[in-house]
């Protein structure tokens, strides 16, 4: 007998992140990856993160730096993003602000607020993976969001739900709708304005809440920026403490994501509910680690933007030049506006699970195969390409083996 027969039924459904397994290739030397959607390190403002520890740690704030914080997080670093939503749109203050260790212990936290066995979330169809595996562990079902017509009225969304389950023999309820609506992870799609209120339209409807993931949101290299979900539905609404969206952000695309500093921006009746899960798991984020990200954001934060942007668009725009001049017919891929990704999608019949495995042994390049973000397992002949890390170098290598491979 061991431990593995009483474990939780729930503990079925959590399945290792097959993007955080490619990582470890990161270590072999002649291995070219397009896998990780990691930022690249070092662009990291290092310098401004270790004069801020420096400062904290050896001044005044040294013992509250290291001591315990409220759950909420630190008040001026939740001050400092409340006033960076209001720029967004979303007139808020502090209270609206809830500290997280990084933006997917706000997806598990989200997941554990509303899921009851057998409960509906509805994802686009690919999504993020980290978060189905996030709500996977609170049993619920998936449903396809739909934003560009369908045939899923709100009438066919609850009868799906309602209808019994693996995890309820009596169905559930639709709950929220989760997206990525800024150079989506992992698609690199943007939705425009119309695609956001349709989601707020549907949300109304359905009376379920919204889970807006940012994390990419300010790593824009061309057009126009289409204002949050968050700030569409506070114009609607009469204001964010009447919203039903709730807007998941994160430094550790911009900053650091070693410091694990995140927060989620909603209404206080949400974050006063988050506040109790945090006493419960963790008690609060690491005081020292909110101490530095505040001193860091409120002196680099916009500079280090322009700076990232910079350098991403010049690897975006080599990667799909590289793309645009190897890949055979048949083969097409996105061309985000920002973000990390580019999306792939083979012919018909491919399998890009397959095509990871020769890539690693005979050319040496790795991706991420598409079916990891579909909550269904389809999508098994698409791929995701990153180009944060891609140097020109490994564009101009990477790119052609894998389109010799894939001529056969």
């Amino acid at each position: 007998m061991t431990l593995m027969n009483i474990l939780a039924s729930r503990s079925s459904r959590m399945k290792a992140s097959e993007i955080r397994e490619l990582l470890k290739l990161l270590d072999q030397p002649d291995i070219i990856s397009f896998a990780g959607g990691i930022p690249d390190a070092s662009l990291f403002p290092a310098e401004a993160i270790a004069g801020a520890y420096q400062a904290v740690l050896s001044g005044g704030e040294a013992g509250a730096a290291l001591q315990y914080q409220v759950s909420e997080g630190y008040a001026p670093l939740r001050h400092w993003l409340a006033s960076e939503m209001g720029k967004l749109g979303v007139a808020c203050d502090e209270g609206n602000i809830f500290i997280t260790s990084g933006s997917q212990q706000a997806l598990d936290y989200l997941g554990k607020l509303f899921l009851s066995p057998g409960d509906t979330a509805l994802v686009t169809w690919p999504t993020y993976l980290g978060a189905l595996q996030a709500f996977n562990a609170y049993e619920p079902r998936y449903d396809r969001l739909t934003l560009d017509g369908g045939n899923m009225t709100p009438d066919a969304y609850r009868a799906a739900a309602a209808a019994p389950s693996a995890a309820s023999k009596e169905g559930g309820r639709v709950k929220f709708a989760y997206l990525v609506p800024d150079f989506a992870n992992p698609t690199g799609n943007t939705l425009n304005r119309q695609q956001r209120e349709a989601v707020l339209d549907l949300a109304g409807e359905l009376d379920i809440a919204v889970i807006e993931d940012a994390a990419y949101r300010a790593l824009r290299y061309d057009g126009e920026p289409v204002p949050p979900i968050l700030a569409l539905d506070c114009a609607r609404s009469g204001g964010i403490d009447k919203a039903r969206t709730l807007y998941c952000g994160s430094f550790s695309k911009i900053l650091s994501p070693g410091m694990r500093v995140g927060w989620v921006c909603a209404p206080r009746h949400v974050v006063e509910k988050l506040v109790l899960m945090k006493q419960a798991s963790d008690l609060h984020s690491p005081s020292v680690n909110q101490m530095v990200m505040h001193r860091v954001a409120e002196t680099v934060f916009d500079g280090q933007v322009d700076s990232l942007i910079g350098a991403y668009r010049q690897r975006r725009d080599a990667l799909i030049a590289a793309l645009d001049a190897h890949m055979p017919q048949g083969v097409t891929w996105s061309r985000p506006e920002g973000g990390m990704f580019v999306w792939v999608t083979l012919p018909e019949g491919a399998d890009a699970a397959a095509l990871l495995a020769r890539s690693v042994a005979e050319a040496r390049v790795a991706f991420v195969p598409g079916s990891a973000f579909f909550a269904d397992g389809t999508g098994r002949n698409t791929l995701r390409l990153s180009f944060t890390l891609a140097n020109r170098r490994a564009v101009e290598e990477g790119v052609p083996r894998l389109a010799a491979l894939l001529r056969g």
